[in-house]
């Protein structure tokens, strides 16, 4: 694709700088850190503060191939990445399976942030109503249909929208953060490693949901103002000012509460609030737990559309996914495509068959962006000619080594719980109860991606 060409007249430009950081932090302090964060726990327990400083670095390290490919022309497209991955790595099916794999991991994730969304809607106004199933999935489905028709209407409510719920968000932080600094209690710290070394190997995989997502940003490369200027010192303030709140937070929510409690709840940043806080204020940090959500969720819905936009203009799905609003400029139809797969899966209660492989393909595509920078000027050299942000070669060249060796560690660590579990359990049993290990699901949805891989290249070029 010729990104001159297709960034005028295609999606709208209407998003800043602020929209930009606040879409970033969004979808990072989201329900990574105020959900995941009791699995962690019960992993680990208060070393998940170690956890966030050793997982910073090797987001951080990721993320530079993704500076590198937005600071070229590919930069102004939405789904840049993948053509990034195509152009240099010259394979059009790994192209297509990052792009599938990427589909599925974002879909799957937008249902699960529905309903965590809703979950915390009802603990901020309904705390302690016994609901039923259907009366929370019926919320997260009325979420899912409100963020739709803001997504329809135009990226530029989108950015508004997630501007105001950052600000709440940052509010509501500040509210936890500061006060919970003078309630710590040293002695809720020990023991800091609750399972040793396996448990805190076993709880980094599950804890970088908290960190994935953070180059959604650049499927909005097509709606920001200047995308090749702004984008790539977006990324990294970005991820060093979420690393710095998740740290911030995990201390406080440490402190405050014994990990055996923390790793009970669902709502653990409310409940360490509720310790330290009157009722009013533990609330606020309730409703920044929902913003925090919402935001997340917000900035997903931006992915799996723009993405399908892009594939289709390579040909790689159907023409439909191609065409924009014609005021809006909005991918309509990817838009309501994506909605009702979201709540299919959300009313089905089975997660999991998306979830499931939402952090380690996401972990897969960014190994596999560094290794495309590492290959970059031997196999692309035009388009690393065309390279403007100012990081040294062997900067570049370590990054992306860090990246490709941590992220590989982080998928044999997530691994290695698969095949205990496929050893412990019977593979009937796991289809039955709707639980599969994320290796099995990795292997299903690699294969339903190549049989719609294959079947595309028998359709005409549209």
């Amino acid at each position: 694709m010729d990104a001159s060409k297709q960034s005028g007249p295609g999606l709208r430009r209407d998003l800043g700088t602020l929209e930009s950081y606040a879409i970033l932090i969004g979808i990072l302090v989201g329900a990574g850190i105020f959900r995941v964060t009791s699995d962690a726990t019960a992993a680990t327990g208060p070393s998940v503060i170690l956890a966030h400083l050793v997982l910073a670095p090797i987001v951080l390290a990721s993320s530079v191939a993704y500076l590198v490919f937005l600071s070229t022309p590919l930069g102004l497209l939405p789904g840049g990445e993948i053509l990034h991955i195509e152009n240099t790595l010259r394979s059009r099916r790994l192209t297509f399976l990052s792009a599938w794999l990427k589909l599925i991991s974002y879909l799957g994730a937008g249902a699960y942030l529905a309903d965590a969304l809703a979950v915390n809607l009802l603990e901020l106004f309904a705390p302690g109503w016994k609901h039923g199933a259907a009366a929370a999935r019926l919320l997260a489905l009325g979420t899912l249909v409100l963020f739709f028709a803001v997504h329809v209407v135009g990226v530029r409510w989108v950015g508004r929208l997630q501007l105001a719920m950052c600000l709440i968000l940052a509010i509501s932080l500040a509210s936890l953060i500061i006060p919970g600094l003078f309630a710590i209690e040293p002695a809720n710290y020990r023991p800091f490693f609750t399972h040793g070394a396996a448990g805190f190997g076993s709880a980094l995989p599950p804890l970088f949901f908290a960190y994935a997502g953070f180059e959604a940003l650049s499927q909005a490369a097509g709606e920001v103002r200047d995308s090749r200027t702004r984008l790539p010192r977006v990324f990294v303030f970005g991820i060093l000012v979420t690393t710095a709140i998740f740290v911030a937070m995990s201390v406080v929510a440490f402190g405050v509460l014994p990990a055996s409690e923390l790793g009970a709840t669902g709502v653990p940043m409310s409940r360490a609030a509720a310790t330290y806080l009157p009722f009013g204020a533990s609330a606020l940090v309730t409703l920044g737990a929902v913003m925090a959500v919402a935001t997340s969720l917000n900035a997903t819905m931006l992915v799996p559309a723009r993405l399908a936009w892009l594939m289709a203009c390579e040909g790689h799905m159907p023409a439909a996914f191609a065409r924009l609003h014609v005021t809006a400029r909005t991918p309509v139809f990817g838009l309501s495509v994506s909605f009702v797969i979201m709540a299919a899966l959300l009313l089905s209660g089975r997660l999991g068959l998306a979830l499931g492989i939402s952090v380690v393909a996401l972990m897969l595509l960014y190994a596999l962006h560094s290794v495309a920078l590492i290959l970059l000027p031997r196999r692309n050299p035009a388009l690393y000619d065309q390279v403007t942000i100012r990081i040294p070669r062997w900067l570049q060249l370590a990054a992306a080594w860090i990246s490709v060796l941590a992220l590989g560690i982080l998928v044999v660590l997530n691994f290695e719980g698969d095949l205990r579990r496929m050893l412990a359990t019977s593979l009937v049993g796991r289809m039955q109860e709707f639980d599969l290990t994320s290796l099995e699901l990795l292997l299903v949805w690699v294969a339903l991606g190549l049989l719609l891989f294959r079947w595309s290249g028998r359709r005409p070029n549209t």
